[in-house]
C-alpha cells in the first residue's frame, strides 16, 4: 500500500492545544477516515510546532476527495485552520508531501527476492 508523509507548521502559541484537540478527535471524523480509505494514520509534534504525519491509503488524492463529500470533514478542517501557520486552504489541502528515499522493509523484501 503506498505511504505519504507530510508536513505542516503549527502555530508555536497553539502547541499544546493542537495537541489536546487530538486526544480525542470525534467518533464521526475517525470513521470517515476509516472509511475514506486512512490507514496507519499518525501525526508526530515537534516542540517548535513541526507538524509530521504518515499515512498509508491506496490513493491520497482519492481519500482526500472522498473526505472533501463528508459534512464532517468541512467542520474539522474550518476547526483546525486557525492552528497553522503558512497555510492556504483547509489544512488537509495544505500538506507538503515528503518523498520517500528509504522503507527497510522493502529493501528487505527485495533483496529476498534477489
Amino acid at each position: 500500500m503506498p505511504r505519504y508523509c507530510f508536513t505542516l507548521q503549527v502555530r508555536p502559541d497553539l502547541i499544546e492545544e493542537y495537541a489536546d484537540r487530538h486526544r480525542a478527535v470525534w467518533p464521526e471524523m475517525l470513521a470517515a477516515l476509516a472509511e475514506t480509505g486512512w490507514r496507519s494514520y499518525s501525526l508526530f509534534l515537534r516542540e517548535d510546532g513541526l507538524l509530521v504525519g504518515y499515512v498509508e491509503s491506496d490513493d491520497l488524492a482519492a481519500a482526500q476527495e472522498a473526505m472533501d463529500r463528508t459534512a464532517v470533514n468541512a467542520r474539522w478542517q474550518a476547526d483546525m485552520a486557525p492552528y497553522f501557520i503558512d497555510l492556504e486552504g483547509a489544512p488537509d489541502r495544505g500538506l507538503v508531501l515528503l518523498r520517500e528515499v528509504f522503507n527497510l522493509d522493502d529493501q528487505l523484501a527485495e533483496s529476498i527476492r534477489s
